[in-house]
């Protein structure tokens, strides 16, 4: 499981809140189709982020809109749906449990899925996925400052980690895993989805032969040993260098290698900062199939400004920052024609204080969290759109599972159920810290907690600067050391575990402040092998009070999702999970 990360207060990249094992949903399943919609048309859908990465599997290129971008333009074995279900797409190809022990999963591709320039995806696209996603050739030592970490991927490497090289075979169209240990998230770990990054384009930047050279070189790598490193492979540091920023972009590249497609659509046209255009994809049969001709995706970070171009016909769907007024707008609109579906997302905006510079000091982070008002911010920015609600009290659950309410009884929560200047300057004992907070300043509810945690953080002596950037800019600094504090949020797709350790880990590449604790490193490594879900509730609530004790910083609040769309466009459903409106992309359609 990958959480993504986005600016919206909605959720948690392409990163929000954790529903996790409780709302894990059932697999199985068939690819529906479009029945009878009326094929051809246009949409135009309104994000709040704007688009700047065509991997949206990195640490800096995890964000909700590279994710919905990479969702309708790549496809894989599985989607899930708003029922929280994994659903098994067969045209892609088919991928089966062939032994529990030792656990053996086997992915096949269909004969004829091919990428955009013809060249087929094969077992060499599976496999720099793995190497990628399991972190099988690093050995870089960190204390030691010695080795080589190839891949910034951004979620949890350590369940692929458990897999030997992959077997590959009938004539490199699939790929079989065995894994050391049982891992809980075995049927999410591995191409899911989307497919997103060509292994034969980035042979070819490499100077490889082909896809079969690929294979065979990094078959001919041993996995890497932190304990005993290794210069660097040339050739994969290459193309982890090229995995890793080389598809990052805010416009078209030149060279339509770096935007192939191997889904419903292709990537026409980018607008930095304003627009994405892309076209249906009329060689694709291998997955669900879309109705519309041409999708246009426009950024509006402004709630107000999304509802005028919903009104004013400029746009067909719109997910809106849930701003106190927002829905009072929209249900304006119903007269219009306007549907609005409204509903609680996998998704919690929170304040994470870096374990560096002025925050360092566990007092200090203390008394930061001790000035947090996080029921004037619930008031604000949510309490319109659910007047029950609450600030939220748990780092790894939301209310709506059975195991919250435990977890936020005894995870130490209740010391920052209110404001305490006077609580924060004993902590302080006269010192004055200075605090850059960094969030994205394009989302007006980002822009409102900031101001609230200013003006009473300043009361106990923290002199507060603002670090706040644009819509596209605000993801890639995440964890680069510019500031002290941000405010962002995290969503998950709501199966599985591994995005606990994804974002608490040691080292992990979406541990963006830097928290580390061995004993709840210790748990992390027994949930992800655990499949009894009363054991992993067991086990998130343990590392929910470690993350507490460590003074990590404040979830703030659960996101309330709102989508609206208009009458000329049907198929539209509501979706608790980072993919949103567009997990059935492929039923929207023209009336």
């Amino acid at each position: 499981m990958r959480f993504g990360r986005t600016s919206k207060a909605v959720g948690i990249a392409a990163i929000a809140a954790f529903v996790l094992s409780a709302c894990a949903g059932n697999t199985g399943g068939t690819t529906p189709t479009t029945g009878t919609a009326k094929q051809g048309g246009t949409a135009t859908v309104v994000e709040t982020n704007a688009f700047y990465s065509f991997n949206p599997n990195t640490a800096d290129g995890n964000n909700d809109i590279n994710s919905k971008v990479s969702y309708a333009t790549h496809s894989g074995f599985y989607y899930i749906d708003n029922k929280l279900n994994v659903v098994h797409n067969d045209k892609f190809g088919k991928y089966e449990k062939v032994s529990d022990n030792p656990l053996t999963v086997k992915y096949t591709i269909n004969e004829g899925v091919k990428w955009s320039d013809g060249a087929p995806v094969s077992a060499a696209d599976l496999l720099l996925q793995w190497a990628a996603f399991s972190g099988y050739y690093d050995d870089a030592n960190a204390e030691a400052k010695t080795g080589t970490s190839y891949f910034s991927y951004a979620g949890d490497p350590a369940g692929l980690a458990l897999t030997d090289f992959p077997e590959i075979g009938d004539n490199n169209r699939s790929m079989t895993l065995k894994y050391s240990k049982p891992y809980a998230d075995w049927e999410i770990a591995l191409a899911g989805p989307s497919i997103d990054v060509p292994a034969h384009v980035l042979a070819q930047k490499a100077g490889l032969k082909d896809t079969q050279a690929f294979i065979d070189h990094l078959k001919g790598m041993p996995r890497g040993d932190a304990k005993a490193p290794k210069a660097a492979d040339a050739a994969l540091k290459t193309m982890a260098e090229m995995w890793n920023t080389g598809f990052d972009t805010k416009t078209l590249p030149s060279d339509s290698n770096l935007f192939l497609s191997n889904g419903p659509y292709i990537v026409k046209s980018v607008s930095q900062d304003q627009s994405l255009t892309m076209v249906r994809n009329k060689d694709y049969n291998w997955g669900p199939t879309a109705s519309l001709d041409e999708i246009t995706v426009r950024y509006i970070g402004s709630a107000p400004a999304q509802v005028q171009a919903l009104k004013n016909g400029e746009a067909d769907i719109i997910a809106p920052q849930p701003s106190a007024d927002t829905l009072d707008q929209l249900k304006a609109l119903s007269s219009q024609g306007v549907t609005v579906e409204q509903g609680n997302q996998l998704a919690y905006d929170h304040l994470d204080l870096n374990y560096s510079g002025p925050l360092a000091e566990k007092n200090v982070r203390e008394a930061f969290m001790k000035t947090v008002p996080r029921k004037d911010i619930v008031d604000k920015i949510v309490k319109k759109l659910d007047p029950n609600a609450k600030p939220l009290d748990s780092q790894l659950f939301v209310p709506q599972q059975a195991a919250y309410a435990n977890s936020a009884s005894n995870n130490g929560s209740s010391a920052f159920g209110d404001v305490d200047i006077d609580g924060a300057k004993k902590l302080l004992n006269g010192a004055t810290p200075e605090i850059k907070i960094m969030y994205n300043k394009d989302n007006p509810n980002r822009v409102d907690a900031f101001s609230l945690i200013r003006e009473s953080a300043a009361k106990a002596g923290f002199k507060i600067v603002d670090g706040g950037l644009g819509a596209s800019d605000w993801g890639k600094a995440l964890g680069d050391g510019t500031y002290d504090a941000t405010i962002f949020g995290w969503i998950n797709p709501g199966v599985g575990v591994a995005g606990v350790p994804q974002i608490f880990r040691t080292n992990n590449g979406s541990n963006f402040n830097k928290f580390s604790d061995p004993e709840a490193d210790k748990l992390m490594d027994e949930l992800i092998g655990t499949t009894d879900r009363g054991k992993q509730d067991e086990l998130i609530t343990q590392i929910d009070k470690k993350i507490w004790d460590s003074a990590y910083g404040l979830p703030l609040f659960q996101s309330i999702g709102v989508d609206a769309y208009s009458d000329r466009i049907t198929g539209v459903k509501f979706m608790p999970n980072q993919t949103g409106v567009w997990w059935n992309f492929w039923e929207w359609a023209e009336k």
